[in-house]
């Protein structure tokens, strides 16, 4: 039986673990936070920082691979398991491009993949030079996340919401749609292609509201999604499980926002919808299976399930029984004690033939189900792992 470890414990590692169930795997866990969603799933769990070159090499020893959830580990670490024989998906090299947006960025404008126009910028004073190029969107070098480390700059008297660190200035796209398409690859070089979904953001939040499964864009642009998507995927060169984000604009042209090396909220729906899930798929390539079956069983809608404003404490689900009571609606609560306003803490995939049917459902889910906790919160909106 296999070792394979994952960085990191939250909720992408936690349903991982649930499709972990269904091989023969010893599964491992690395995480600072004891009560975490991937705690009590794993075979072994480790309590440690995943920036930590002491206690990645030292979790990692032993294993067969390596796998993370969230890109911010230390890579340092995994290249020195990786030249010492531990499978690492995807390869350390692939994370240091992905994990900082800048050179996510240079990197697509090296292999001739269209992405938005930008501009690097170290500080703010750089930044502030800059005010020409709006209206853009300023995006930190490293550490964001779920919407944190993006801010929107409509005119130069945004800029001062800007950071004071090495960051990323992307001429703003007037946007049409927004898609993402994960692409599995395994250690052959083989490719499995999952149909493109439609994602619809939160704009307070910056995060994922919900997605529509498959996307509805023209067979032109699907054909331009995909070899689009590839031409990302074959450029980095390593097994794994990629999403790439797309935006398509007012005039049909398509560009990359960014990649995730990762299972990714954007494939959540493939737990019900498609006959081989993400993780399913990735436990394929961590083993070395054969790549799953890619193909929908039906049309879907995911629906995230986000703290409520306001409130900060243990976590409640109103109207939970009424949602499981609807036709083909599938709950997933990631097990977080706590709830915080913006905190990603569960979702809802719905299934069905009519897409008028599915967007019915998908607003009832919304109105009906909330996280709530008795303990109110002064806060505001702000999203939360």
């Amino acid at each position: 039986m296999q070792k394979v470890g994952i960085l990191g414990g939250g909720q992408l590692g936690r349903m991982l673990l649930q499709a972990a169930a269904n091989y023969p795997v010893e599964t491992f866990v690395l995480e600072n936070d004891p009560d975490c969603p991937s705690a009590h799933l794993c075979h072994h769990f480790t309590r440690g920082d995943i920036r930590d070159f002491d206690a990645v090499y030292s979790f990692g020893k032993g294993l067969d691979a390596l796998t993370i959830e969230i890109e911010n580990v230390n890579i340092d670490a995994l290249e020195r398991l990786e030249s010492e024989g531990v499978r690492v998906y995807p390869k350390p090299a692939v994370l240091r491009i992905i994990k900082n947006k800048i050179r996510q960025k240079e990197f697509y404008t090296q292999h001739g993949i269209p992405t938005a126009a930008y501009v690097v910028t170290a500080n703010k004073a750089e930044l502030r030079a800059q005010a020409a190029f709006l209206p853009a969107v300023h995006k930190i070098g490293e550490g964001g996340y779920d919407g944190r480390g993006v801010q929107l700059l409509h005119g130069s008297t945004d800029l001062d919401a800007g950071f004071d660190a090495p960051s990323v200035l992307e001429k703003m796209v007037r946007v049409k749609k927004e898609v993402a398409l994960i692409i599995a690859v395994d250690a052959a070089g083989k490719h499995a292609l999952y149909p493109p979904v439609e994602m619809v953001f939160n704009p307070d939040l910056n995060l994922l509201d919900y997605q529509l499964s498959p996307a509805e864009i023209p067979t032109e642009a699907l054909w331009k999604v995909e070899a689009i998507a590839l031409s990302v995927v074959r450029h980095l060169g390593s097994p794994g499980l990629f999403a790439v984000e797309l935006l398509i604009d007012e005039s049909g042209e398509i560009f990359v926002n960014e990649t995730a090396p990762r299972v990714h909220n954007s494939g959540h729906h493939s737990i019900e919808a498609h006959y081989s899930s993400q993780f399913d798929m990735l436990w394929r390539v961590l083993l070395g299976f054969p790549l799953g079956n890619t193909k929908a069983i039906l049309p879907s809608v995911m629906i995230n399930l986000i703290g409520e404003p306001g409130h900060s404490g243990p976590a409640r689900y109103e109207g939970l029984s009424e949602v499981l009571g609807i036709d083909n609606a599938f709950v997933h609560l990631y097990g977080k004690r706590e709830t915080r306003p913006g905190r990603k803490m569960g979702h809802v995939t719905l299934l069905s033939a009519e897409k008028q049917d599915l967007v019915y459902k998908a607003h009832k889910v919304r109105q009906v189900l909330k996280v709530v906790s008795d303990r109110s919160s002064g806060s505001g909106a702000g999203a939360t792992s």
